[in-house]
């Protein structure tokens, strides 16, 4: 489920809607803006656009406002200049911790904590893939040392890193537009391209991570009375097909990557291009696996449905700058049915655990959107037919 910024801005939500209707109109020709608007507030977890609307009401202005010693401290500590500007938290906080924006006399930095962050690889190693793919043309806010040479530094009591802030619009929607679609497989393509070594599969696209079956979560959501009980119940046959699909298989041969290419870490720039964030998820993946979850996050409509051509436009967009793609068949979607199935069960251990009538109210939003989205199998093999399709 998409999640609204602390201080969400309207005229981003409508920009949001008018991207994800190109997307829709490759699926549907005849869909209507305030059909696309409906379903971006489905995708927020809202039943309408109104409900979207009110939600973004009650929470303008709720930003977080950090201690200005704290911004002080971080300023200088990494040689950004002097502070104009309160430092105000971006969004609530996700796995690795919390993102703040902060104004120097220099310019506007991204600056996030990264106290619960589980690195896949070292964040020098994690650097240098950024500098590379940089370097091959992919626009990305470049992370910035401190004083003392470092990405990370302990500030308060918190551990921090800083990065560039570039002036972008809001996050893009799935399904995408085919003119989106074809540059992100570029995109994935020219990462792929660089073939930087890396020891491991990333262990949240290669094991199954949680101790606790899909029965034992769905007695413990109808113990608590959770209101999303039902929906997990719904949709079991679908979580037991994942698991199936995420089953031990050989693997081919992972290149460090960037790991999370789906539509939340990717925004259009002010000249256009597509810009890409959220490399603190960088490992490694086999291109194949990498290119196959690419298109479920980027392809599938609302009703769980593939945008085709979009799904055609991604492919051909890798195959023009790779020069080739790798051999797909249902295995290849072993790291995206791993992964989902690491994160549904995350978030119902986070819903289960919700302490707050803040935090229980988005978790049950989230999970029963989270559980109502989920690909198929059936879904799967459809992307399957569609790369079959294209030919070198």
């Amino acid at each position: 489920m998409k999640t609204l910024p602390d201080n969400p801005n309207l005229d981003h939500l409508r920009q949001q809607a008018k991207d994800l209707l190109a997307g829709l109109r490759d699926v549907d020709p005849t869909t209507s803006l305030a059909d696309a608007q409906a379903s971006l507030a489905q995708q927020y977890g809202f039943r309408t656009w109104t409900d979207l609307k009110a939600e973004v009401d009650r929470m303008r202005g709720r930003a977080d406002v950090a201690d200005p010693a704290l911004a002080r401290a971080i300023a200088d500590g990494y040689g950004l200049g002097e502070v104009t500007a309160e430092m105000r938290s971006v969004a609530r906080a996700d796995e690795m911790g919390r993102r703040w924006s902060l104004r120097t006399d220099r310019g506007r930095w991204s600056v996030r904590t990264m106290d619960t962050w589980i690195p896949i690889v070292d964040a020098e190693t994690e650097v240098a893939l950024q500098q590379a793919a940089a370097a091959a043309g992919v626009l990305l806010p470049m992370p910035v040392r401190s004083r003392r040479g470092r990405i990370m530094e302990s500030i308060g009591g918190h551990s921090w890193r800083v990065s560039e802030w570039l002036h972008s619009g809001p996050p893009l929607s799935a399904p995408a537009s085919t003119s989106v679609t074809r540059a992100v497989g570029g995109i994935l393509a020219a990462i792929h391209g660089l073939a930087l070594p890396v020891d491991r599969i990333s262990p949240w696209h290669s094991l199954r991570l949680s101790g606790s079956t899909w029965p034992e979560l769905a007695t413990s959501a109808h113990a608590m009375g959770a209101p999303w009980a039902p929906d997990l119940a719904t949709a079991m046959p679908t979580l037991l097909e994942l698991d199936a699909i995420a089953a031990d298989t050989p693997a081919p041969e992972p290149v460090l990557s960037h790991n999370s290419l789906g539509p939340g870490n990717v925004r259009r720039g002010s000249n256009g291009r597509l810009i890409v964030m959220g490399w603190e998820h960088a490992g490694g993946q086999p291109p194949g696996w990498e290119l196959c979850d690419a298109l479920v996050h980027w392809t599938i409509d609302p009703h769980r449905g593939v945008n085709t051509a979009g799904a055609r436009a991604l492919i051909d967009g890798y195959l023009a700058t790779a020069g080739r793609i790798p051999a797909l068949d249902l295995t290849m979607f072993r790291g995206t049915a791993t992964s989902l199935v690491n994160y549904v069960a995350g978030q119902l251990h986070y819903a289960l655990d919700a302490g707050t009538n803040e935090d229980q109210r988005f978790a049950a939003r989230n999970v029963r959107h989270l559980l109502s989205h989920l690909p198929t199998r059936a879904v799967l093999e459809q992307l399957l037919d569609v790369a079959a399709a294209v030919r070198p």
